[in-house]
């Protein structure tokens, strides 16, 4: 029997083993927002350790969490060193968006209804902690290395863009691997993708009493001249077409938004989040710059009104190289 049907029967023969360690993993919210994530990876570590595999917990300072707008990160990684050679890192998120309404099953019960486990990052990306933890038990119990490293890192910010998670082990110096497979792909092979700008709006008012409003400036009106402004961009984008084969023209979309204190108030302040997908064709600082001036320029044609602008994550897209053509 070759190596690959050795792993391959040893994860058959495990595999009611690792959906069981799947469901505990569902059953620890990691909702981002409010991302209070700590929690899972405690006990993602303890799991580790019923299996022998002892994860290192790097909690990011609670100040750093808080003014990214979460909660609690702490991120693990796994080190099994065979030998002198390259490390290969498998990267997985435990952090996933909240489970919005409609759910048939409880969202963190990990229940098996025919044939399927209903729950949050069943799929993406609880399910690649439990992929890779039992693909690194195979390998070292039927076709142990020797020779090179594999490290698990298991981190808990991707959904906010992943500087805390993977970006923040790397600028510690907590890891420098070779090589790594990061889950959450299609796992087809691509020569070009989007780029990505996330900012965080904070519309400032003055807050009133309902029944004297004049004495007050409400944000949200201000709010709803920004937002018509930066609706109206995406008519504009779709005259924009990429030459690369699969992408359209940019987008614009306001994920999330937030204010006001009660019905009987005007409200002072509102907040959103805009997500600016960029096509390989397009400058990342130019399209920062005009959105900020789409902004600036709605929000003074209220009197009274202010923003603050922050940029959460600007992801540069990857653009086709000479010779990476589709086969």
């Amino acid at each position: 029997m070759t190596d690959y049907a050795k792993l391959d029967a040893w994860i058959d023969a495990h595999f009611d083993e690792e959906v069981k360690f799947l469901q505990q993993l569902v059953q620890v919210p990691t909702d981002t927002p409010p991302g209070n994530n700590a929690p899972h990876a405690d006990r993602t570590a303890e799991l580790l350790a019923a299996f022998g595999l002892d994860a290192e917990k790097h909690a990011v300072p609670a100040q750093e969490v808080k003014d990214y707008g979460l909660e609690s990160i702490t991120n693990l990684i796994v080190r099994r060193k065979y030998g002198a050679g390259l490390t290969v890192a498998l990267n997985a998120h435990g952090d996933v968006v909240p489970p919005g309404e409609g759910w048939s099953h409880d969202p963190y019960g990990g229940e098996i209804d025919d044939g399927a486990i209903y729950g949050r990052a069943t799929a993406v990306s609880k399910s690649d902690f439990a992929s890779f933890t039992f693909a690194l038990r195979a390998l070292e119990a039927v076709a142990r290395p020797t020779k090179g490293s594999v490290e698990l890192h298991f981190t808990y910010d991707e959904e906010f863009g992943g500087i805390l998670g993977p970006g923040w082990l790397l600028k510690k110096g907590l890891t420098k691997p070779d090589l790594m497979i990061a889950a959450g792909f299609s796992y087809e092979v691509v020569t070009a993708h989007n780029g990505c700008l996330q900012m965080e709006v904070t519309v400032h008012g003055k807050m009133a009493h309902a029944a004297i409003p004049t004495t007050g400036v409400d944000a949200l009106q201000g709010a709803v001249k920004i937002l018509n402004a930066l609706y109206a961009q995406n008519t504009l984008y779709r005259q924009v077409r990429s030459s690369v084969e699969g992408i359209t023209h940019p987008y614009l979309n306001v994920g999330r938004i937030e204010g006001g204190t009660n019905t009987n108030v005007v409200p002072g302040k509102v907040v959103f989040k805009l997500d600016r997908r960029m096509i390989p064709e397009e400058n990342p600082v130019e399209v920062e710059a005009n959105i900020r001036k789409v902004i600036a320029d709605a929000a003074a044609e209220s009197a009274g009104i202010t923003v603050d602008i922050k940029r959460l994550l600007l992801a540069h897209s990857m653009q086709p190289l000479p010779g990476n053509k589709p086969l």
